[in-house]
């Protein structure tokens, strides 16, 4: 007689922990979402539906340049993450074994295991240490390399997943490296590129704690920003700041989420 397989899906407590561990995560950003169009001044107590702290928020010169900063440094770690973590990925699972390959992994995914505290002091100190002092610049390098791994990830489940049969096959019509890649490996590899490169960008545009660190006087990104609005005391406008970052960054993943979606051929 056949075992039966545990399905921890049809325990009578799967619903009701899961319930309570989306109101838990969503039910905040909820709040967030509704007090931002608090027309009262005061924060926490509502006085009626308005949008005027939208319009202050945008309006608001200091916002708005530390959101065009976010956007900067957003732009420039998003490609050039990915662009390093296509070859690494290809190198990792579809090149031969090196010297060093074990360490080389450790080290491209030390970011998602080491604190992000303990990555942000040492990106200060070497900063430090070679007298980098580049505006946003320091922030877009080290969102480079805190970046990479997370663009790494999809890449390589891909290749993992990707037969290489398909690769052989080009080879046996006698196609060389450059066209196997270029027409092969990268059309189908190209969603999970896609989905790196948008949570690189997600990743980058959301970083609150290397940006702290690494960030100089006047380049300043919009979570840094809103974190000196909180620290005078919750405002309507920081509410309505944090929504625009929440918008953007849901945009990002539904923008991801349809460029990757397989699309059916007519014939």
């Amino acid at each position: 007689m056949r075992a039966r397989v545990f399905d921890w899906r049809r325990m009578p407590e799967y619903r009701t922990i899961s319930l309570l561990a989306f109101v838990f995560l969503y039910a905040p950003l909820i709040i967030l979402i509704v007090y931002a169009f608090n027309a009262n001044r005061a924060a926490l107590i509502w006085g009626g539906f308005s949008t005027q702290w939208f319009v202050k928020a945008v309006l608001n010169d200091d916002l708005r340049r530390s959101a065009l900063n976010s956007l900067i440094v957003a732009a420039i770690a998003t490609p050039v993450s990915t662009l390093v973590a296509i070859p690494a990925a290809l190198a990792f699972e579809r090149g031969r074994f090196f010297p060093g390959r074990s360490t080389g992994e450790a080290l491209i995914g030390m970011p998602l295991v080491a604190p992000e505290i303990v990555t942000a002091i040492a990106t200060l100190i070497f900063f430090e240490a070679i007298g980098l002092r580049a505006g946003v610049g320091n922030i877009a390098i080290a969102h480079i390399v805190f970046c990479i791994p997370f663009a790494l990830l999809p890449i390589r489940a891909r290749l993992r997943e990707m037969p290489r049969d398909i690769e052989d096959a080009a080879r046996d019509l006698y196609a060389d490296s450059w066209a196997v890649f270029s027409r092969v490996t990268l059309p189908l590899l190209m969603p999970a590129i896609v989905a790196g490169a948008t949570l690189a960008f997600v990743v980058s545009l959301d970083d609150f704690l290397i940006t702290f660190m690494v960030a100089p006087a006047g380049a300043t990104t919009l979570p840094v920003y809103l974190y000196g609005m909180l620290r005078v005391g919750v405002t309507p406008e920081a509410n309505a700041a944090a929504t625009i970052l929440l918008v953007i960054s849901i945009a990002a993943v539904v923008l991801s989420s349809v460029l990757v979606r397989p699309r059916t051929v007519k014939a």
